[in-house]
């Protein structure tokens, strides 16, 4: 099924803070519920942001409001990822033209996300195997599976074709704290894909690396700067760290939405501070919950996108 859809008239998505428990799906009628779901991890992952913003506006405009105000809500619900507000901005150009348009294109951001991230995952498995041979051992972070998209993901799409391509060996997937977005969501998916794979905590990641247990590291991003810096979920940083100690590959696969011209350098970009309560509870304990981290680009071997594959910095 897929992780977000617009089934007459409104949005309907997974809710991922269920997951692995319950597969259970929101229906999404208004601004205030989409908002509340970006807000809290109900629908997460840089490309299904970026239709959920799309599916927004088109929410907004069937509701008659004030359009333009509810996109301004939407496009600052989670701050780092660009596609969110790319996903606003492209439909609400469409607002002029009546809600019969702006309903249109978001749909059609809808349908290419499938396609362009089918096209990524394929590149990115044609680019691993010249290279590496196979099978390819693979260590992925936090989730850029379907979940993360609308049916096909970004860095387990490359997984995903590598294992329909007859090459994939082992997948080694980092928990990703505190939400667990690894051993909760990727290693959910893993499972329904029948990929052998192994959890290990955040902080083995690196020691994974370096004992020779990946041949690569593949994973998403919530944003690419101008000159090629990658902001993705904290605990991206460390592995990239690793990977060139190791000499070992450390590849960025998504969307070209994801890229963003407009900003020049990671240091640009304003990084979310999530509640300490997802760190310590309720326990009177002080603690800095950075959501993202970034990943210098001179660390980044290459960024695999729907269009492109980019090992030159900066980016062109």
């Amino acid at each position: 099924m897929r992780t977000i859809d617009w089934v007459d008239g409104r949005i309907i998505a997974i809710d991922q803070t269920l997951l692995p428990d319950a597969l259970t799906t929101l229906r999404i009628d208004t601004v205030d519920q989409l908002v509340d779901a970006i807000r809290r991890l109900a629908i997460r992952g840089a490309p299904a942001l970026g239709v959920a913003g799309a599916l927004g506006v088109a929410l907004a405009a069937r509701g008659g409001g004030d359009v333009r105000a509810e996109a301004a809500r939407l496009r600052v619900a989670r701050p780092t990822a660009v596609n969110l507000a790319w996903g606003v901005e492209r439909v609400l150009a469409r607002l002029d033209e009546g809600v019969d348009a702006v309903v249109a294109e978001a749909v059609h951001v809808l349908e290419e996300d499938v396609r362009r991230n089918r096209e990524l995952g394929l590149r990115g498995a044609r680019w691993l195997v010249d290279r590496l041979g196979g099978p390819v051992n693979v260590h992925t972070h936090c989730n850029a599976g379907a979940l993360a998209c609308v049916e096909w993901g970004t860095a387990l799409g490359v997984v995903r074709a590598l294992r329909d391509a007859d090459a994939l060996g082992h997948v080694y997937v980092d928990e990703t704290r505190p939400l667990l977005q690894g051993s909760r969501l990727t290693a959910w998916e893993l499972a329904r894909m029948g990929v052998a794979h192994t959890v290990v905590v955040d902080s083995a990641g690196p020691t994974v690396i370096a004992r020779g247990l990946a041949d690569v590291v593949v994973v998403g991003a919530d944003r690419i700067a101008a000159n090629g810096d990658v902001v993705n979920k904290i605990g991206t940083y460390p592995l990239a760290l690793a990977a060139a100690r190791a000499g070992v590959p450390f590849v960025v696969a998504a969307p070209e939405s994801t890229i963003d011209p407009a900003t020049p350098d990671g240091a640009s970009v304003e990084i979310e501070v999530r509640d300490p309560a997802e760190v310590v509870g309720d326990r009177p304990t002080a603690a800095l919950n950075y959501a993202f981290d970034v990943t210098p680009a001179d660390l980044v071997t290459a960024i695999i996108t729907d269009e492109r594959i980019i090992s030159g910095k900066p980016l062109g």
